[in-house]
């Protein structure tokens, strides 16, 4: 969206933070390993831990972010398995191939093979925002400015929170 703003490409007036949503740690769900912070991924039973790829996965660097800040990334880091995307991820935490995984929580929402166990800290990590905007070349700009409208309304908002997702500016 930044891009799309520097280049002048968005209708004026119509960008706003919309969503936003959680970096979680999560486990399969009959999991056996006594894991219930992100510091207990730091322990010798804790074998692989799923992280999308920090370079191209946007929640493998909230996770790197987290990690950092929390002062164990190097001790994860070492027991990665990297996924090629946040589901990926979901998917080697659901079949057992990781003892955990980190993902957004919308994600660990959609899956009844996993749980959550710790959410990351807010500070810990940058803001998962996700913005909405109207494209300026749009061949009805009047009906794309009322669907970014639309999208902050009460209908869309609850469709957007029974997915687990908040509002950026409630």
């Amino acid at each position: 969206m930044d891009a799309l703003e520097a280049k002048g490409l968005l209708l004026e007036g119509t960008r706003k933070d919309l969503l936003r949503n959680e970096i979680v740690l999560i486990v399969p769900i009959d999991s056996s390993l006594q894991i219930s912070s992100f510091q207990d991924l730091t322990h010798a039973n804790v074998k692989h831990v799923a992280l999308g790829e920090p370079t191209a996965v946007p929640a493998g660097q909230y996770a790197k972010e987290a990690l950092t800040n929390l002062g164990i990334y190097d001790a994860v880091n070492s027991k990665a398995v990297l996924a090629k995307d946040v589901r990926q991820v979901l998917t080697y935490v659901e079949t057992g191939n990781a003892d955990a995984g980190i993902v957004y929580a919308t994600d660990a929402l959609s899956s009844s093979k996993v749980k959550v166990v710790a959410r990351a800290p807010e500070a810990s990590h940058s803001p998962v925002i996700y913005p909405v905007a109207a494209i300026k070349s749009s061949k009805n700009p009047a009906a794309a400015r009322e669907f970014t409208n639309f999208l902050s309304g009460p209908q869309a908002r609850a469709v957007f929170q029974r997915y687990g997702f908040t509002l950026a500016n409630p």
